[in-house]
């Protein structure tokens, strides 16, 4: 007799699997900018195209949709869609949650309310005390790096109801200009408040094409975030 390799079972049609099944895959989807039909659950992530970049921004859309505090470590973990669905509906994940996107921000919140949550939120990634955290200060100075930002964008994310990405922080710097912009575009525009920046308006002289080669020259492993980064901030007069 010989033995057959093991495959990853599908989930049940009716379970709650298969509802954060969905949700994942749409999530990864529009990570990956692909049809979610294109994605086959039993493949590891790895081989559908998710490298450390789009781990990253994936796991802070998933942790925005499902309210959960997902790192991109558990996609090592759980290497395949069908197994971080199982693994996510065994610790009691909801399948079928509100839409991204919509504002849960408090009447009345202002900036420095907001600035108050996202020091508490920042201290708790990079552990150290809120006190400690200079509200002006650019994040990569707090000790945020590409992985803590990511951690940071999904406990935003969770706080505020928004879908944002790693990518905001380039935009808005600082906690004082992430509390300003959450404060302004959350209440009363919540179309904005799930919207990226253009990468491109960091540097009014570099034309769209220029910015994308960027972009891919780090998905590719060729640039590092923090160097792109640099090449993106505008040059001083």
């Amino acid at each position: 007799m010989t033995s057959q390799p093991q495959t990853v079972p599908p989930p049940d049609p009716d379970g709650p699997t298969a509802d954060i099944l969905a949700g994942l895959t749409a999530v990864l989807a529009d990570t990956l900018d692909v049809e979610p039909g294109r994605i086959d659950p039993r493949q590891p992530f790895q081989v559908l195209g998710v490298d450390s970049i789009f781990a990253a921004e994936f796991v802070a859309a998933l942790n925005a949709r499902f309210g959960t505090a997902v790192t991109a470590a558990a996609l090592y973990d759980h290497p395949a869609p069908a197994d971080l669905a199982r693994h996510l509906a065994a610790a009691g994940v909801q399948g079928r949650t509100g839409a991204s996107g919509t504002s849960d921000v408090p009447a009345g919140s202002g900036a420095d309310a907001v600035l108050a949550e996202l020091r508490d939120h920042l201290a708790a990634t990079v552990h150290c005390d809120p006190a400690e955290l200079d509200p002006e200060a650019d994040f990569p100075l707090l000790g945020l790096d590409s992985i803590l930002a990511a951690e940071f964008v999904a406990a935003v994310n969770r706080a505020y109801g928004l879908t944002e990405r790693p990518v905001t922080l380039y935009d808005h710097p600082s906690l004082g200009a992430m509390a300003a912009y959450i404060a302004g575009a959350a209440p009363g525009a919540p179309e904005a408040a799930g919207s990226l920046a253009a990468p491109d308006a960091a540097r009014s002289d570099l034309t769209r094409d220029e910015v994308n080669a960027l972009l891919d020259a780090v998905r590719d492993d060729m640039l590092t975030v923090d160097e792109a980064v640099t090449l993106l901030t505008p040059r001083p007069a």
